[in-house]
């Protein structure tokens, strides 16, 4: 994503949103916040968009093209569900602008006028950075005309009371876990109980949660999945990898997991449909359908560029595919796979196309997981392309996903290396008041018992 370094939202409010052609999508109505545990800034999830008749949809950040004072450009289809606010988001036009906060360092209190976000971690997270505030007219001002207190603009956690009263369970303290891995949080969660496991889940955005579904064990996929409205659901499901999607709505019903299904976007749904035809322990099962794929004509460069994408495993960034078009699995003509290392010993200008590597030969989609582990091992892979019998890339087994099925079935159960009492000290606060607050949940309902029975 693009933007300027910072952009207060009184300038994005009602503003157009263009897709990618330059056609209007719709209109800014709000902008989306997380609010962060106080050491975090709140972090942007999305745009609440109004389009046609007055229907107002939510545009994830993720698929904000850029963002500035003068355009707002979308990347793909957008979302036509209603927009509803969940646990642990907060409306910045509607909620922050005129709340009341009190400034740090005996500031006393003051009013949110405008609101400046700003990218951080080099441009993968937009977040509140600025707070334009404006103190009260001081007592003893005389004269006629009407005055306005002082304006300055301060960081965002210059002060007090920017979260609402009444955010402060697990909604807002969650966020203090997102520094942790999404195997670890896992490892929280699941040592939750189960109704604590369906509030935290709540509380975490679509793409975290689904980082974490990706770690569970599949009955606690299962249990949380089933606990979410239907459209978050699909939501969450979208986020994933297509291979770990599938393999979730796998342990599902047949009638439940195509109702799922038919609530995602057609071109999310579309990869997972296709994964679920194979036997989960094929190499068809096991494969990811969205490796890196590159037309003939494309450079050393461009594949390197993408080969970069922080949010590609390393496993998955291994091979770069060469396929005729088109480059989305499943693709055309097959032409083989570049090697990384192969990739930064060759001039930025060169193709891709001529350093493939000609004695990698593909596997079948139905080659057992037993000829894929053997065929990882012999040629050294951590990742391995899946070819049709019409020479069509599919998609590509990684060594994470191999071992995934390797492994016990309860493998992830076990404790990890971060046992509860282990973990960072936000982390074990967080599960800490979690705790206390289903013991003083249980307390109260015991009273309210022992209260009606006395009466």
């Amino acid at each position: 994503m693009s933007a300027l370094s910072r952009v207060y939202v009184s300038h994005l409010a009602g503003r157009s949103v263009f897709d990618a052609d330059g056609d209007p999508v719709g209109r800014i109505r709000d902008i989306v916040v997380g609010m962060g545990s106080g050491e975090s800034a709140p972090r942007v999830l999305g745009l609440v968009l109004e389009m046609h008749g007055r229907r107002r949809v939510f545009l994830p950040i993720g698929r904000v093209k850029s963002i500035d004072n003068e355009h707002v450009v979308s990347s793909g289809l957008v979302n036509m569900r209603h927009f509803q606010q969940r646990p642990g988001e907060t409306l910045v036009l509607t909620e922050l602008l005129d709340r009341q906060v009190h400034l740090k360092a005996g500031g006393g209190p003051a009013t949110v006028r405008d609101v400046a976000i700003e990218p951080e971690r080099g441009g993968k997270e937009i977040v509140v950075s600025k707070l334009f505030v404006q103190k009260p007219v001081k007592s003893g001002i005389k004269g006629g005309l009407r005055r306005r207190g002082e304006s300055l603009t301060v960081d965002w956690d210059a002060v007090t009371g920017l979260a609402a009263a009444g955010t402060q369970g697990a909604a807002e303290l969650v966020a203090a876990l997102d520094k942790l891995h999404a195997a670890d949080l896992a490892q929280v969660i699941h040592e939750l109980t189960p109704r604590r496991r369906g509030e935290v889940a709540a509380a975490l955005d679509d793409d975290r949660l689904a980082d974490v579904l990706e770690e569970l064990p599949e009955d606690d996929q299962v249990e949380i999945l089933g606990d979410l409205e239907s459209e978050r659901a699909a939501d969450v499901l979208e986020a994933m990898d297509p291979d770990d999607a599938a393999d979730l709505l796998g342990e599902l019903s047949p009638e439940e997991a195509e109702r799922l299904l038919a609530l995602m976007e057609p071109q999310e749904a579309n990869p997972v449909r296709r994964l679920l035809t194979y036997r989960e322990d094929t190499a068809g099962g096991l494969m990811n359908s969205d490796p890196i794929i590159l037309p003939p004509n494309a450079t050393v460069a461009e594949a390197l560029a993408l080969v970069r994408d922080p949010e590609r495993t390393p496993a998955n960034a291994s091979l770069v595919f060469v396929t005729r078009a088109p480059t989305e699995t499943p693709t055309g003509r097959y032409l083989g796979a570049v090697h990384i290392q192969r990739l930064l010993r060759e001039p930025p200008m060169a193709l891709a196309a001529s350093v493939v590597d000609l004695e990698l030969e593909p596997l079948p989609p139905d080659t057992p997981l037993n000829e894929v582990t053997a065929y990882m091992a012999t040629y050294n892979l951590v990742a391995a392309p899946v070819v049709d019998t019409d020479d069509r890339l599919l998609g590509a087994v990684t060594v994470d996903d191999v071992l995934d099925h390797l492994l016990p079935d309860d493998w992830r159960k076990q404790p990890s290396r971060h046992a509860l009492d282990e973990l960072q000290r936000e982390a074990r606060e967080v599960v800490d008041l979690l705790e206390e607050q289903e013991a003083e949940r249980e307390r109260s309902a015991l009273k309210r018992n022992n209260e009606a029975g006395e009466g």
